[in-house]
Protein backbone atom coordinates (compact mmCIF):
# COMPACT_ATOMS: atom_id res chain seq x y z
CA UNK A 1 0.00 0.00 0.00
CA UNK A 2 1.31 3.44 -0.95
CA UNK A 3 0.58 5.29 2.31
CA UNK A 4 1.34 8.69 0.77
CA UNK A 5 -1.95 8.43 -1.13
CA UNK A 6 -4.01 7.34 1.88
CA UNK A 7 -5.04 8.77 5.23
CA UNK A 8 -5.68 6.78 8.38
CA UNK A 9 -9.11 7.16 9.96
CA UNK A 10 -7.69 9.58 12.55
CA UNK A 11 -6.02 11.69 9.86
CA UNK A 12 -9.15 11.68 7.72
CA UNK A 13 -11.32 12.72 10.67
CA UNK A 14 -8.96 15.61 11.36
CA UNK A 15 -8.97 16.72 7.72
CA UNK A 16 -12.81 16.59 7.65
CA UNK A 17 -13.14 18.32 11.06
CA UNK A 18 -15.11 15.44 12.53
CA UNK A 19 -14.55 12.35 14.71
CA UNK A 20 -13.39 8.82 13.99
CA UNK A 21 -16.68 7.47 15.36
CA UNK A 22 -18.58 9.61 12.83
CA UNK A 23 -16.47 8.14 10.02
CA UNK A 24 -17.17 4.61 11.28
CA UNK A 25 -20.89 5.45 11.30
CA UNK A 26 -20.71 6.76 7.74
CA UNK A 27 -18.98 3.53 6.74
CA UNK A 28 -21.65 1.36 8.44
CA UNK A 29 -24.54 3.14 6.66
CA UNK A 30 -22.74 3.24 3.32
CA UNK A 31 -22.58 7.03 3.14
CA UNK A 32 -18.79 7.39 2.88
CA UNK A 33 -16.82 4.19 2.73
CA UNK A 34 -13.02 4.18 2.96
CA UNK A 35 -11.26 3.40 -0.30
CA UNK A 36 -9.26 0.65 1.41
CA UNK A 37 -9.76 -1.51 4.47
CA UNK A 38 -7.05 -3.84 5.78
CA UNK A 39 -8.48 -7.38 5.90
CA UNK A 40 -6.20 -8.38 8.77
CA UNK A 41 -6.39 -5.32 11.04
CA UNK A 42 -9.70 -3.92 9.72
CA UNK A 43 -8.02 -0.48 9.61
CA UNK A 44 -9.71 2.02 7.30
CA UNK A 45 -7.77 4.17 4.80
CA UNK A 46 -9.15 7.20 2.99
CA UNK A 47 -8.10 9.01 -0.19
CA UNK A 48 -8.26 12.73 -0.84
CA UNK A 49 -11.41 12.11 -2.86
CA UNK A 50 -12.95 10.41 0.19
CA UNK A 51 -12.11 13.46 2.29
CA UNK A 52 -13.75 15.74 -0.29
CA UNK A 53 -16.85 13.56 0.02
CA UNK A 54 -16.65 13.75 3.84
CA UNK A 55 -16.43 17.55 3.75
CA UNK A 56 -19.38 17.66 1.34
CA UNK A 57 -21.44 15.60 3.78
CA UNK A 58 -20.48 17.92 6.63
CA UNK A 59 -21.49 21.04 4.69
CA UNK A 60 -24.83 19.51 3.70
CA UNK A 61 -25.50 18.49 7.31
CA UNK A 62 -24.99 22.11 8.37
CA UNK A 63 -27.86 22.90 6.00
CA UNK A 64 -30.06 20.52 8.07
CA UNK A 65 -30.18 17.93 5.29
CA UNK A 66 -30.65 14.39 6.61
CA UNK A 67 -28.00 11.71 6.10
CA UNK A 68 -30.50 9.65 4.10
CA UNK A 69 -31.08 12.54 1.69
CA UNK A 70 -27.34 13.26 1.46
CA UNK A 71 -26.68 9.61 0.62
CA UNK A 72 -29.31 9.81 -2.14
CA UNK A 73 -27.85 13.02 -3.57
CA UNK A 74 -24.27 11.69 -3.56
CA UNK A 75 -25.43 8.69 -5.60
CA UNK A 76 -26.76 10.85 -8.45
CA UNK A 77 -25.21 10.21 -11.86
CA UNK A 78 -27.47 12.79 -13.54
CA UNK A 79 -25.58 16.11 -13.73
CA UNK A 80 -28.79 18.10 -14.14
CA UNK A 81 -30.15 16.64 -10.91
CA UNK A 82 -26.91 17.46 -9.10
CA UNK A 83 -26.93 21.06 -10.41
CA UNK A 84 -30.61 21.50 -9.48
CA UNK A 85 -29.97 20.17 -5.98
CA UNK A 86 -26.93 22.41 -5.47
CA UNK A 87 -28.86 25.48 -6.68
CA UNK A 88 -31.64 24.76 -4.19
CA UNK A 89 -29.10 24.16 -1.42
CA UNK A 90 -27.35 27.44 -2.29
CA UNK A 91 -30.68 29.25 -2.03
CA UNK A 92 -31.32 27.72 1.39
CA UNK A 93 -27.79 28.68 2.46
CA UNK A 94 -28.43 32.32 1.46
CA UNK A 95 -31.70 32.32 3.41
CA UNK A 96 -29.96 30.86 6.44
CA UNK A 97 -27.14 33.43 6.21
CA UNK A 98 -29.68 36.27 6.11
CA UNK A 99 -31.54 34.81 9.09
CA UNK A 100 -28.28 34.51 11.03
CA UNK A 101 -27.31 38.08 10.13
CA UNK A 102 -30.70 39.29 11.39
CA UNK A 103 -30.32 37.29 14.61
CA UNK A 104 -26.78 38.61 15.10
CA UNK A 105 -28.01 42.18 14.66
CA UNK A 106 -30.71 41.62 17.29
CA UNK A 107 -28.14 40.12 19.66
CA UNK A 108 -25.78 43.06 19.10
CA UNK A 109 -28.58 45.55 19.83
CA UNK A 110 -29.54 43.68 23.00
CA UNK A 111 -25.89 43.50 24.05
CA UNK A 112 -25.40 47.24 23.45
CA UNK A 113 -28.50 47.95 25.52
CA UNK A 114 -27.23 45.89 28.45
CA UNK A 115 -23.73 47.40 28.14
CA UNK A 116 -25.35 50.83 28.35
CA UNK A 117 -27.40 49.79 31.39
CA UNK A 118 -24.28 48.33 33.02
CA UNK A 119 -22.43 51.60 32.48
CA UNK A 120 -25.33 53.54 33.97
CA UNK A 121 -25.38 51.18 36.93
CA UNK A 122 -21.62 51.49 37.45
CA UNK A 123 -21.83 55.27 37.19
CA UNK A 124 -24.43 55.47 39.93
CA UNK A 125 -22.77 56.21 43.21
CA UNK A 126 -23.81 53.77 45.89
CA UNK A 127 -23.83 56.57 48.44
CA UNK A 128 -26.44 59.32 48.57
CA UNK A 129 -25.95 62.09 46.02
CA UNK A 130 -27.78 65.21 44.90
CA UNK A 131 -28.94 65.39 41.30
CA UNK A 132 -30.66 68.24 39.53
CA UNK A 133 -33.51 67.54 37.10
CA UNK A 134 -35.56 69.70 34.78
CA UNK A 135 -39.32 69.56 35.09
CA UNK A 136 -40.58 66.09 34.19
CA UNK A 137 -44.04 65.05 33.08
CA UNK A 138 -45.22 61.55 33.95
CA UNK A 139 -48.37 59.58 33.22
CA UNK A 140 -49.54 57.45 36.14
CA UNK A 141 -51.01 54.00 35.64
CA UNK A 142 -54.59 53.50 36.83
CA UNK A 143 -53.88 50.04 38.21
CA UNK A 144 -50.20 49.03 38.30
CA UNK A 145 -48.51 49.62 41.64
CA UNK A 146 -45.29 47.62 41.39
CA UNK A 147 -43.09 46.16 38.62
CA UNK A 148 -43.37 42.51 37.60
CA UNK A 149 -41.86 40.46 34.77
CA UNK A 150 -45.19 40.61 32.95
CA UNK A 151 -45.77 44.36 33.09
CA UNK A 152 -42.12 45.29 32.43
CA UNK A 153 -41.83 43.02 29.37
CA UNK A 154 -43.96 45.31 27.19
CA UNK A 155 -44.11 48.25 29.56
CA UNK A 156 -45.18 51.18 27.39
CA UNK A 157 -48.04 49.29 25.72
CA UNK A 158 -49.93 49.57 29.03
CA UNK A 159 -49.79 53.37 28.88
CA UNK A 160 -50.73 53.55 25.20
CA UNK A 161 -53.76 51.42 26.05
CA UNK A 162 -54.58 53.76 28.93
CA UNK A 163 -54.70 56.90 26.76
CA UNK A 164 -56.55 55.12 23.95
CA UNK A 165 -56.17 55.42 20.17
CA UNK A 166 -57.67 58.92 20.09
CA UNK A 167 -54.72 60.38 22.03
CA UNK A 168 -51.96 58.06 20.80
CA UNK A 169 -50.48 60.63 18.41
CA UNK A 170 -50.36 63.24 21.19
CA UNK A 171 -48.10 61.12 23.39
CA UNK A 172 -44.55 59.85 23.20
CA UNK A 173 -42.82 58.08 26.08
CA UNK A 174 -39.17 57.68 27.02
CA UNK A 175 -37.91 54.11 27.41
CA UNK A 176 -37.99 54.27 31.19
CA UNK A 177 -40.08 52.71 33.97
CA UNK A 178 -40.63 54.04 37.46
CA UNK A 179 -42.87 54.28 40.52
CA UNK A 180 -44.41 57.49 41.83
CA UNK A 181 -45.45 57.44 45.49
CA UNK A 182 -47.01 60.02 47.80
CA UNK A 183 -49.21 59.76 50.92
CA UNK A 184 -52.27 58.92 48.78
CA UNK A 185 -51.16 56.66 45.93
CA UNK A 186 -48.37 54.47 44.61
CA UNK A 187 -48.40 53.88 40.88
CA UNK A 188 -46.11 52.87 38.05
CA UNK A 189 -45.54 55.68 35.56
CA UNK A 190 -44.25 56.41 32.07
CA UNK A 191 -42.08 59.47 31.40
CA UNK A 192 -43.62 61.68 28.72
CA UNK A 193 -41.56 63.47 26.09
CA UNK A 194 -44.74 64.55 24.29
CA UNK A 195 -48.14 64.74 25.94
CA UNK A 196 -51.49 66.45 26.26
CA UNK A 197 -53.49 67.08 29.42
CA UNK A 198 -55.40 63.97 30.47
CA UNK A 199 -56.26 61.96 33.56
CA UNK A 200 -53.13 60.64 35.30
CA UNK A 201 -50.73 63.38 34.19
CA UNK A 202 -48.47 64.61 36.99
CA UNK A 203 -45.67 67.19 36.96
CA UNK A 204 -42.41 66.43 38.78
CA UNK A 205 -40.95 69.83 39.69
CA UNK A 206 -37.60 71.10 38.47
CA UNK A 207 -34.91 71.16 41.12
CA UNK A 208 -32.62 69.11 43.29
CA UNK A 209 -33.33 65.54 44.29
CA UNK A 210 -31.65 63.42 46.92
CA UNK A 211 -30.78 60.13 45.17
CA UNK A 212 -29.49 56.71 46.06
CA UNK A 213 -29.49 53.18 44.67
CA UNK A 214 -31.01 50.07 46.21
CA UNK A 215 -32.26 46.55 45.56
CA UNK A 216 -35.87 45.36 45.72
CA UNK A 217 -35.62 43.97 49.26
CA UNK A 218 -34.05 47.26 50.47
CA UNK A 219 -36.50 49.59 48.76
CA UNK A 220 -38.92 50.45 51.58
CA UNK A 221 -36.15 50.94 54.12
CA UNK A 222 -34.08 53.02 51.67
CA UNK A 223 -37.05 55.31 50.97
CA UNK A 224 -37.65 55.75 54.70
CA UNK A 225 -33.99 56.62 55.34
CA UNK A 226 -33.81 59.01 52.38
CA UNK A 227 -36.97 60.83 53.48
CA UNK A 228 -35.49 61.10 56.98
CA UNK A 229 -32.20 62.45 55.58
CA UNK A 230 -34.14 65.09 53.62
CA UNK A 231 -35.87 66.16 56.82
CA UNK A 232 -32.91 66.15 59.20
CA UNK A 233 -30.14 67.40 56.89
CA UNK A 234 -32.03 69.60 54.43
CA UNK A 235 -34.97 70.77 56.51
CA UNK A 236 -37.67 69.57 54.09
CA UNK A 237 -40.44 67.03 54.33
CA UNK A 238 -40.88 65.67 50.81
CA UNK A 239 -44.48 65.05 49.76
CA UNK A 240 -43.52 62.38 47.22
CA UNK A 241 -40.72 60.13 46.03
CA UNK A 242 -39.77 58.68 42.66
CA UNK A 243 -38.34 55.19 42.21
CA UNK A 244 -36.64 54.78 38.84
CA UNK A 245 -36.41 51.12 37.79
CA UNK A 246 -32.85 50.25 36.74
CA UNK A 247 -32.63 46.99 34.77
CA UNK A 248 -29.75 44.87 36.10
CA UNK A 249 -30.38 41.62 34.24
CA UNK A 250 -32.88 39.79 32.07
CA UNK A 251 -34.97 38.88 35.12
CA UNK A 252 -33.69 41.45 37.63
CA UNK A 253 -33.91 45.14 38.39
CA UNK A 254 -32.82 47.62 41.04
CA UNK A 255 -33.98 51.15 41.85
CA UNK A 256 -32.72 54.68 41.99
CA UNK A 257 -34.74 56.43 44.68
CA UNK A 258 -35.24 60.18 44.13
CA UNK A 259 -36.57 62.54 46.81
CA UNK A 260 -37.30 66.18 45.98
CA UNK A 261 -35.53 68.61 48.34
CA UNK A 262 -35.70 72.05 46.61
Amino acid sequence: MDRKKYFSIGEAAKEAHTTTETLRHYDRIGLVKPSKKDDWTNYRYYTEQDIVRLNTVRVLQIMDISLAEIKKVLSYNDLEKIISFLEETEKKADEKIEALKYSKKKIQLAKADYVSKLKQQQDLNESVSIKEFNERVILLSDTLESPTLDNLWNYLSHFYEKIGPELKDDFYFEDLAGIYSDDKITRLFALCTRYTDTKGIKILPKGKYLCTNCKEDEREETIRKLMQTAKTEYGVEPSFNVQIIVISGILHWNYEIQVYIS
